[in-house]
């Protein structure tokens, strides 16, 4: 696979952006969203989406210099509009305004409505964390096709809809989860589609029911399966009660409309840790309870135990050093993107 630092990159998504009328601010933020992605690990969230997102952009369905707009509006609450914006600078601001709130008030709410896909859920309440606070994020699709059956059925009726938790400590890595409620984000498995891959055992049915490995079934017809195999009871427990927190409480509903726009609903809820022990020593026992954690014996054929988010961290730091390995049909796509919009010029050499 092509391999790439994150500083070749930059510019030519950058650059992509602006030509479709994004502020270059507004450019510089999504750039950092997305190749933040791909130095986690994460690279269903990283640069793979960038095709579509133009191609959403030219078909006006995102609206990358839309205004943001607070409605209803409390010290410790708000509902977002965004637009129809791009979801990584409308996530932002509104992260931005809960940890306002929840520096003067102790506890904020929030909620997001009309704005494109949000990208790596993770980076919000981590924004929260690095300010001293805990913060949880739920994100749902809206109205727009779904991919995950409920637990026992055959068609998608819900969205993967992520979830998000995010705790500051005195460890060198964050500490945060970042995890789909179904078995596997939609994006894991069009990173597997263009690697040639076969998917795990258990994470798609195809279109009449029956258990898949391939990844192209999802596309026809077929429905990713709630996280948790036969316990997947549990994880389609949580897919229903975060589509009701960023679908039904934000006013996006549930279902399907063919015509409809992705449209991200989120529920952010950001807690001062301040407000209820001194944030140092909150910390600190953090850090201890994940070093308690790691020391835990390991089973035969286990060299290490993470706790939650340093695996990310870790992964980033190899690929600050060594590069970002992005597959051959994601990086043909991005070179056919660049160059309908003229910027051909830009797409680096890659190794």
């Amino acid at each position: 696979m092509p391999n790439l630092h994150a500083e070749q990159l930059a510019p030519l998504v950058h650059a992509v952006f602006e030509k479709l009328g994004t502020p270059p601010d507004r450019a510089r933020t999504i750039t950092r969203h997305m190749l933040g992605a791909n130095l986690a690990g994460h690279d269903s969230h990283g640069v793979i989406l960038l095709p579509s997102y133009v191609q959403r952009i030219q078909r006006g369905d995102v609206v990358p210099a839309a205004s943001i707009d607070v409605l209803d509006e409390t010290p410790t609450s708000a509902r977002i509009d965004g637009h129809w914006g791009l979801g990584q600078v409308v996530s932002e601001y509104a992260m931005e305004l809960a940890i306002a709130k929840a520096k003067a008030n102790h506890v904020a709410a929030l909620t997001v409505v009309q704005q494109a896909h949000v990208g790596r859920v993770a980076d919000y309440p981590l924004m929260a964390a690095r300010a001293g606070m805990i913060a949880w994020m739920y994100c749902d699709s809206g109205r727009t096709a779904k991919q995950v059956a409920p637990f026992g059925g055959r068609e998608a009726r819900l969205g993967t809809n992520p979830l998000s938790i995010a705790i500051p400590s005195d460890l060198e890595a964050p500490v945060f989860l970042d995890m789909a409620t179904s078995a596997a984000a939609a994006g894991k498995i069009s990173v597997a589609r263009n690697r040639g891959l076969a998917l795990p055992p258990g994470w798609i049915v195809d279109r009449d029911g029956n258990p898949s490995t391939d990844p192209a079934d999802l596309a026809r017809g077929g429905a990713i399966l709630p996280l948790g195999g036969r316990e997947g009871h549990k994880g389609y427990g949580l897919g229903f009660m975060v589509e009701v927190f960023a679908g039904i409480l934000t006013g996006l509903g549930f279902g399907v409309n063919p015509s409809g726009r992705h449209n991200d609903g989120s529920l952010m809820v950001v807690l001062n840790v301040a407000a209820f022990r001194p944030l140092d020593e909150f910390k600190r026992e953090v850090g201890e309870f994940a070093r308690y954690v790691k020391a835990t014996p390991r089973s035969p054929g286990v060299d290490e135990i993470y706790y939650p988010g340093e695996l990310e961290w870790r992964t980033e730091q190899e690929r600050r050093r060594d590069g970002i390995p992005i597959e051959e049909e994601t990086w043909n796509a991005l070179g056919e993107s660049a160059r309908s919009l003229d910027l051909g010029d830009l797409v680096p050499e890659a190794s």
